[in-house]
């Protein structure tokens, strides 16, 4: 069953004893950080601090900072389960007959048991306050990192809507705070808020804007997945946690969000205000530098009686998100194979920060093969800011490091094996020459075929006959014990 809401999560946390309560003061400024960024790192437990200096609010950190969380989080024991059930959800095919229909039948029935279900009120409208009621500065809001602008709300639940088709989008974009009812809105210019601000720049409207702070960890999760435009997040979200989220009206715009919110924050966003935010220590490791981006005013906070603040930080990795993007990978993998069969594997490894570094595996089926995947993933989606894309053959393990960087080092010519491009690039990626466009590299680390005008004798992976492994294997474990 799915977790009614983040503090039945952190029950079962504290049951399974993988919470850490802290009963001492800590500060929002930076102290916070330091301790999550510690048991992150070490691969500790969530953290629940109990006092927080100048707040009555409890904070929340590294919920889902270990796989074992993520994956309890998500409801799954491993995720390959995980990559049966989303290949399933993503299986819906037009069907081209009556008996194709009757079979999709079971699937659409289960397919609408998950459909995000309107209710009338939700824990989150226990508390209403309206404008000259509350003051965002009540929210233990904490500053992360020593040069970052302020306080920033790091794991908030965006929802726009879509002017033209009335679509809802929920994204995950950092909130700056800088006052008692604004804050800063960093949506991206690729992402989907963005572009439903673009449509109401257009038409010269300011665009209404929900936030929901805290909410059962699968369903936060899912406002970070890359999915598809024609993708509802909460449909997602209902079915990886295999219920049905139930969504509930604001009281001053017209959006839904998830009733088991700790926090909603109600208001609008004019597309033509911008104003300066950042600098904030980011997922690079490094820190995002200032620029100018839309304000969110916030006109309502609902919430609940005794509301918990989730929060997370960024950094140098490894860092929580590392475990929720590990996740992402996962997940999505069977809709990428869906669209490359050749594909056998997929990874992105952490130092990379998710888009500097793709690794894949390929059943090589032809010359070319290996700059043919290149090019289809710098045109897929959030996946056109991979950086750098090294392909390998089917038989490398992509998790094994080691194993990686010696057979790539080994099967690449430098001066035949890179393919170079240009294109849009991560705005959070500081190196490249504009912000947002730049260049990238794949390398073709395959086995080069005759007809990729490699003509010499490829060699054999030195490795000793199977059944003398078996055999001298267990009698090296035998000697171990003497």
């Amino acid at each position: 069953m799915a977790y009614r809401d983040l503090s039945d999560f952190v029950a079962s946390l504290e049951k399974e004893g993988d919470l850490l309560r802290v009963k001492d003061e800590v500060d929002p400024y930076l102290e916070v950080t330091e301790i999550l960024d510690r048991a992150v790192k070490e691969g500790g437990p969530a953290v629940l601090f109990e006092k927080i200096k100048g707040h009555s609010v409890p904070v929340l950190g590294n919920v889902m900072g270990t796989h074992r969380r993520m994956l309890k989080a998500l409801g799954i024991k491993s995720y390959e389960e995980a990559d049966a059930r989303i290949e399933a959800f993503f299986d819906v095919k037009q069907p081209q007959g009556i008996l194709d229909k009757l079979k999709m039948l079971p699937q659409l029935a289960e397919l609408a048991s998950f459909m995000p279900k309107s209710v009338k009120g939700g824990p989150c409208k226990e508390v209403i306050l309206r404008k000259g009621q509350f003051s965002l500065k009540e929210i233990p809001i904490c500053t992360c990192w020593p040069q970052d602008g302020g306080p920033y709300i790091t794991l908030p639940m965006v929802f726009t809507k879509d002017r033209e088709s009335g679509k809802r989008n929920c994204g995950m974009y950092r909130m700056q705070l800088y006052d008692e009812t604004t804050t800063g809105m960093h949506w991206h210019m690729h992402k989907h808020g963005a572009k439903h601000a673009r449509q109401r720049q257009r038409a010269g409207e300011k665009m209404e804007v929900a936030v929901a702070i805290g909410s059962d960890p699968a369903t936060y999760f899912c406002a970070a997945m890359p999915v598809p435009d024609d993708v509802d997040e909460m449909l997602l979200a209902g079915f990886i946690r295999k219920e049905a989220v139930e969504m509930v009206k604001c009281e001053t715009v017209d959006l839904e969000v998830p009733a088991n919110a700790e926090y909603v924050l109600e208001g609008w966003v004019d597309p033509n205000e911008l104003r300066r935010e950042g600098p904030f220590g980011d997922h690079t490791g490094y820190y995002s530098l200032e620029d100018d981006y839309p304000v969110f005013h916030v006109e309502c906070v609902t919430r609940r009686k005794n509301p918990l603040y989730v929060h997370t930080i960024v950094g140098r990795p490894p860092m929580e998100d590392c475990y929720m993007g590990y996740a992402i990978e996962r997940v999505t993998l069977p809709i990428l194979k869906r669209q490359m069969p050749e594909i056998v594997n997929v990874h992105m490894p952490f130092e990379g920060v998710f888009h500097n570094l793709m690794l894949i595996s390929i059943d090589k089926q032809y010359p070319g093969h290996a700059r043919k995947v290149m090019h289809a993933i710098w045109g897929l989606g959030q996946a056109m800011f991979t950086k750098v894309i090294v392909v390998v053959d089917k038989d490398v393990n992509l998790l094994d490091s080691s194993e990686v960087a010696w057979k790539a080092l080994n099967n690449i010519d430098p001066s035949r094996d890179l393919e170079l491009a240009r294109g849009p690039m991560d705005v959070l990626d500081h190196a490249s020459q504009l912000m947002g466009y730049g260049g990238k590299v794949g390398i073709d680390a395959t086995r080069k075929w005759p007809g990729e005008g490699f003509n010499r004798p490829w060699p054999d992976v030195i490795a000793n006959d199977p059944k003398v492994v078996a055999k001298m294997g267990a009698m090296w474990e035998k000697l171990k014990k003497r």
